[in-house]
């Protein structure tokens, strides 16, 4: 659409995801260009991104995964070029990509997330590796604080997993989040809009092979099943779309998002693990899964997501 003007899709980069990034960008790319939007691939790991003003682009769909593409940085260098970009802005990108500042937050809104124990790189010893499962329990959860897909996620079911788990997780990131197992239903929620006008799309729930829900079973196999409609108890849809709204809007996240929510199988209780604010577009992800429930094509989406590209400076566009 000439309203648009010359769009970059965002994709690649030089984040652990590069590669589930070029697989959302391609699908994105082709939505676009089958709406007539004069779309581009563009990848910030082979072209400088003072090349977007230079090359006249006007807006920025963000492909982008990982903490190269959506915690903050990438939407920085928008913001000075001047050029409107979807998803959320410069401090809701690098604090939905920092876990352990999203729950932080969340927990002071009265937000449930699972308890956790922060282990940084340098400045732990080997007891308090060890100590870990006598504050959280077994089994534990150990994971890189700002990777998404899940890369070095490990689940420890004893005390002679911990040590191994948290160096997998520290070869990724200097910051190690331990935390507390919610074993029960795994789903998620997307979001889409900004401030009063967001809205929940309907919840998926995930069940992939021997409950492993692992970088292969999200991209790579056909055999996790995604349950839309998710199949829950009478009301509990409700109540996580209502939860999930409430996590998007006090982080002052903008344009779409998804939440990852595990459910309590004996007490029902829903815990928010993270935030995604560019979550995936493939063939095998999610929030065009439940986009399409709600009524919304692949492309439709794509085509009502570049329109809400915006600025933080909320000027026109």
């Amino acid at each position: 659409m000439s309203q648009f003007g010359k769009v970059a899709v965002l994709m690649g980069g030089d984040s652990s995801e590069r590669e589930v990034s070029l697989m959302s960008g391609a699908g994105v790319l082709k939505a676009l260009l089958s709406k007539g939007v004069d779309a581009h691939a563009f990848d910030p790991a082979e072209r400088d991104l003072s090349e977007l003003k230079r090359d006249g682009f006007a807006r920025c769909f963000i492909a982008l995964h990982g903490r190269l593409g959506e915690g903050g940085a990438v939407q920085g260098a928008l913001e000075l070029l001047g050029i409107p970009y979807t998803g959320s802005g410069i401090m809701a990108s690098s604090i939905a990509m920092d876990k352990v500042m999203t729950k932080r937050i969340w927990l002071s809104e009265g937000i449930p997330t699972p308890r956790y124990t922060l282990l940084q790189r340098g400045a732990f010893d080997r007891r308090q590796v060890v100590e870990v499962p006598d504050t959280l329990g077994l089994p534990v959860i150990v994971k890189p604080a700002h990777e998404g897909s899940s890369f070095g996620v490990t689940k420890v079911v004893g005390y002679s997993g911990m040590a191994g788990a948290v160096e997998a997780a520290g070869k990724l990131d200097s910051d190690i989040l331990c935390e507390e197992c919610i074993e029960g239903d795994e789903v998620t929620c997307p979001v889409l809009g900004t401030g009063d006008v967001a809205r929940a799309l309907p919840v998926i729930r995930i069940v992939a092979p021997d409950g492993n829900y692992d970088y292969q079973n999200k991209y790579f196999t056909d055999t996790t099943q995604y349950l839309v409609p998710c199949g829950l108890p009478a009301g509990e849809e409700e109540a996580i779309q209502a939860l999930v709204l409430k996590a998007y809007r006090v982080l002052d996240c903008r344009g779409w998002g998804r939440v990852d929510v595990m459910i309590d199988g004996k007490t029902r209780k829903p815990y928010l693990l993270e935030i995604n604010t560019s979550p995936g577009m493939t063939s095998h992800s999610l929030v065009p899964k439940s986009a399409q429930a709600a009524g919304i094509s692949y492309e439709d989406l794509c085509f009502s997501l570049l329109a809400t590209a915006a600025l933080d400076t909320g000027e026109p566009v």
